[in-house]
């Protein structure tokens, strides 16, 4: 994407608008009170359409009064100083265990990353998920097999988790994360070979994938960038060579499609129950498959 080198004329020479307060970002959505070209960052859920932050602030006088209305998101999330910050802290997690993985071994490894059932007992206490050691699901998130792993996943987190964060809100952007990345070990878990060691928080990633296409999709983005991302993914995803586990991928991927759409189209009226709701149930099918799947194995 070409930077902004000037205001009013390189914006007009454009054939897309810019966002306002960030020159850097074309965007197609504009703020109902004044007309400004916003971004998903700037845009505040209105009674019509959205609003830029200015407006809301202007609306509502000071935005501390009893009567001020409260900014929210596209999603219906607080609007909050730093949209970012969440994504920061899992990038800071992922990072922190992976230098824990560093000095620790294989051994740190081999007790948290993802296995339907223990294939050697080589460690003591290292059984797999269908032994009882159900954490593995969500632990083995957070581990990664080597530098270019991690490199990819969190430069992935940052592009991808940090606007999506801004326009759903801290709380939705973290029930999207977690649901994704679940969704994806339970269908690793479901379909892999049981003794195949598993991790990486690609399987959320995915879900963010997922949830951007369907938040474009809602604002009427062009859609050619992330759908040309996604298959270029996709095609690493399920190439052999790359020994990827495309069960976890598509897994997050599909829950982070289902779970951002339900974000960014609930009723305004009954958006809260909409969204969880969703991601409860997206929850409980894990659950489902994760008892047939520990079935299977027992």
């Amino acid at each position: 994407m070409d930077q902004a080198a000037g205001s009013g004329s390189t914006q007009d020479a454009r054939s897309a608008p810019v966002c306002y307060r960030h020159p850097d970002r074309e965007t197609g959505v504009r703020c109902t009170r004044c007309d400004r070209p916003i971004c998903p960052e700037c845009m505040v859920s209105a009674s019509v359409g959205f609003q830029c932050p200015e407006c809301v602030r202007g609306a509502s006088g000071t935005g501390h009064g009893p009567g001020a209305s409260r900014p929210r998101t596209i999603a219906g999330g607080s609007v909050t100083a730093d949209p970012r910050l969440l994504t920061k802290i899992l990038i800071g997690i992922n990072l922190a265990v992976f230098l824990v993985q560093l000095s620790v071994g294989d051994r740190f490894s081999h007790r948290f990353e993802l296995i339907g059932q223990a294939y050697t007992p080589y460690l003591d206490g290292v059984q797999g998920v269908a032994e009882g050691q159900y954490y593995r699901l969500l632990t083995s998130m957070f581990l990664h097999s080597g530098y270019l792993h991690i490199a990819f996943n969190m430069l992935s987190l940052w592009w991808v988790g940090g606007p999506l964060e801004a326009a759903f809100g801290r709380a939705r952007y973290l029930a999207l994360y977690f649901v994704s990345g679940l969704a994806g070990s339970a269908l690793a878990y479901l379909l892999a070979p049981p003794n195949t060691a598993m991790l990486g928080a690609s399987g959320a990633i995915f879900g963010l994938f997922g949830a951007t296409a369907v938040l474009m999709r809602r604002l009427n983005y062009d859609m050619r960038p992330v759908i040309a991302l996604l298959v270029v993914n996709l095609i690493f995803t399920f190439n052999p060579s790359m020994d990827i586990s495309w069960e976890a991928h598509i897994g997050g991927l599909v829950a982070g499609v289902v779970t951002g759409y339900a974000m960014v189209h609930a009723p305004r009226e009954k958006r809260s129950l909409v969204q969880y709701g969703t991601c409860a149930v997206v929850l409980a099918l894990v659950v489902a498959l994760v008892l047939v799947r520990t079935a299977q194995l027992s």
